[in-house]
């Protein structure tokens, strides 16, 4: 796919790459490097420990790359010299645990998901959401929100979403990592700490990854997009929005996907991001981790396939080839990777 890098160096590596960040695409990461293990026998080890978190190693350098749901401004990448390769796309889903309401039977807008997340609406039998379900037998049970307890690039598009469908929300509560959240909420950490505590919490509501929902068999919601079409989570409508979005047409690698165009557009979609140094102290040091990110832009696509995300469009991963470019290490030395 990226063969204007196949002419590069031959080289053995060994050491352990080192990343951790983001628990969204975490399945998809550590996929990745068994494959990659097994095709090269470079060892990966990934720390799903949430995306500030992977911001703040890759920041102070205690990791080969870090990783983000939420892309690093221009100005933050210079400031702290490093450079960010999109990788994959996906979808946050509203997920309930509600007696009687299996996967996709419960449908939700925007505005009222973000008054049941913002403690505006207190019972699943209230008349805005009964109003949007009236083939379902809604019970009188509390809503119990369940949401991340550490800073978390998921939380961030999740909340931005919220913030788009509702001034209210805009207003109280706004858009981040780590939020103020209205009210008595339970916090767990991580996508699969929330996903336990959503198993365990009857009348609960959180967001998790579209991959989490495949493989624990969560009660996902529909969604009313902004084609005001019901749509359920899926690979086909990520891909939809990134059709419909800068990400596409204009080559942004950092535009949003949320709220996109599209009768199958899923409207809480995102994209993922690597975080690695632009200035390594070596060549020799900095090799081993832009072989693996290499690696995954020839050979991952194919790994990622009905993982619950789905990979960027060829053409703009064509785009990132000179990105490599931009890992200058201190040494002067050029960096090294296998021809494939």
């Amino acid at each position: 796919m990226l063969g204007l890098l196949l002419g590069l160096h031959n080289t053995v590596l060994a050491a352990e790459i080192r990343g951790a960040g983001a628990t969204f695409p975490s399945a998809v990461y550590k996929t990745w490097a068994a494959g990659y293990e097994k095709e090269h026998r470079g060892k990966v080890s990934y720390l799903p420990t949430g995306s500030g978190d992977g911001i703040k190693r890759i920041v102070a350098r205690e990791v080969d790359f870090g990783a983000s749901d939420s892309p690093l401004s221009p100005a933050d990448l210079e400031k702290h010299k490093l450079v960010q390769f999109p990788m994959a796309v996906g979808g946050i889903v509203p997920v309930v645990t509600l007696r009687g309401v299996g996967a996709n039977h419960l449908k939700l807008t925007g505005e009222v998901l973000a008054d049941v997340m913002r403690g505006a609406i207190v019972q699943w039998n209230d008349k805005r959401i009964a109003s949007l379900n009236p083939d379902l037998s809604l019970p009188a049970t509390a809503i119990v929100r369940v949401v991340r307890a550490e800073k978390s690039g998921t939380t961030e598009a999740f909340t931005k979403y919220l913030a788009t469908m509702s001034p209210a929300w805009a207003s109280e509560v706004g858009s981040g990592q780590l939020v103020k959240w209205p009210s008595n909420v339970v916090a767990a950490e991580g996508n699969d700490g929330v996903v336990k505590a959503l198993k365990e919490t009857q009348g609960a509501i959180s967001y998790v990854s579209y991959d989490r929902v495949i493989h624990n068999n969560l009660a996902g919601v529909r969604m009313r997009n902004h084609s005001g079409q019901y749509v359920a989570a899926s690979e086909e409508g990520f891909k939809a929005a990134v059709q419909t979005s800068d990400l596409n047409k204009k080559g942004d690698e950092t535009a949003s996907l949320l709220d996109q165009d599209g009768p199958i557009t899923w409207p809480i979609s995102i994209t993922t991001f690597i975080l690695v140094d632009a200035n390594p102290k070596s060549a020799a040091a900095a090799s081993e981790a832009m072989q693996f990110l290499y690696w995954t832009f020839l050979r991952g696509d194919s790994l990622i396939r009905s993982t619950g995300l789905t990979p960027l469009p060829t053409a703009i991963q064509a785009r990132l080839v000179p990105r490599f470019q931009k890992v200058r290490p201190q040494d002067g030395q050029p960096l090294n990777f296998y021809s494939f």
